[in-house]
């Protein structure tokens, strides 16, 4: 990260802290619940998500390309509630609130990128959607796995290089003064504002991101369903579209159980306490990944068909089982 470095060559006092200081949650009384609260909310994430991957791996029905994108999906939650949770139930129930300087830029670095990466898959399944109801006919050739495969190594690429960058820029700031940060994880705008050199590249990044990150995946997902509905509205008959539009349900509860508690959040960050913005924030990081798995599985009939299949042969096993021990 050197390259970043402002004061490389240059004869100029750099000031890198040994360590940062994570203070949010401090004085909400019974708070320990709180953590207590999200310790079960991991272990169903880790449960669900670990469930999804596996009936998608077992059943060879599952391999379609829209699986290839549920399966990130639920790989991208289960890597980042497990590199978010821990931790933080470490700094705050254990009182580790110190944290070295280059584990907070790596515990920074996990959690953006799954963060980030869970608003481009829902871009890629909103994408599968529109070409499955608008374009059926050619479905088959326009969504294929390799493209499928691309889509989401494409996005992680540019996730993973972005949140480099943004880590990278912190690099170069030097730290004269308070390494206090007012949130529940090391997060970028708590510890680009400490810095006490220039920190203008990191303000615009600070802009930049939402709007590549959060917008414009947003401004598709809209745009790509308003498609979907004109379209149903043209060619299909009110019970046509609405059984066409019901492949959409659990893919549409997703979209809403992210977005609108960041938008939500966001809108009213300056009325609202600080400690209840934080106790907000850290809720919308764990909560999709707890309750994806569960909506997939209640919502989509390919998997619930899956998991009853996979049940069965399943106590068939245990019955064989139990007839060759007997003989």
């Amino acid at each position: 990260m050197e390259f970043f470095n402002p004061a490389l060559g240059k004869n100029i006092s750099f000031v890198r802290p040994a360590y940062f200081i994570i203070s949010g949650l401090i004085g909400i009384p019974n708070i320990k619940f709180y953590y207590v609260f999200l310790f079960f909310v991991y272990i169903i994430s880790v449960l669900g998500n670990t469930i999804v991957m596996a009936v998608i791996i077992l059943d060879h029905n599952l391999r379609s390309p829209k699986y290839v994108a549920v399966f990130n999906l639920a790989f991208v939650d289960l890597f980042g509630n497990s590199a978010l949770v821990p931790k933080l139930l470490d700094i705050f129930l254990f009182d580790h609130r110190y944290i070295p300087y280059n584990d907070c830029l790596t515990f920074l670095f996990f959690c953006y990128t799954c963060l980030s990466m869970q608003s481009f898959n829902l871009v890629a399944l909103s994408y599968d959607r529109l070409i499955a109801i608008t374009f059926p006919l050619h479905y088959q050739v326009m969504v294929t796995h390799r493209f499928m495969f691309c889509m989401i190594a494409s996005f992680w690429l540019f996730i993973v290089l972005a949140v480099l960058i943004a880590v990278g820029l912190l690099t170069r700031l030097s730290f004269c003064d308070s390494v206090i940060i007012n949130s529940y994880f090391c997060d970028h705008g708590q510890i680009y504002r400490l810095a006490c050199n220039d920190h203008f590249p990191n303000y615009a990044i600070s802009c930049l991101y939402p709007v590549l990150i959060f917008w414009l995946p947003l401004v598709f997902i809209l745009l790509s369903y308003l498609y979907v509905c004109c379209s149903l509205a043209k060619v299909a008959t009110v019970q046509q579209g609405l059984k066409a539009f019901k492949t959409c349900i659990g893919h549409l509860l997703l979209v809403a159980i992210y977005f609108i508690p960041l938008l939500i959040t966001f809108t009213l960050m300056e009325k609202i306490n600080p400690n209840a913005r934080i106790i907000n924030l850290s809720l919308t990081s764990v909560f999709p990944p707890m309750l994806n798995p569960i909506i997939y599985v209640l919502q989509t009939q390919e998997i619930k068909e899956s998991v009853k299949r996979l049940l069965k042969i399943g106590r068939k096993n245990k019955i064989t089982v139990k007839k060759f021990s007997i003989m």
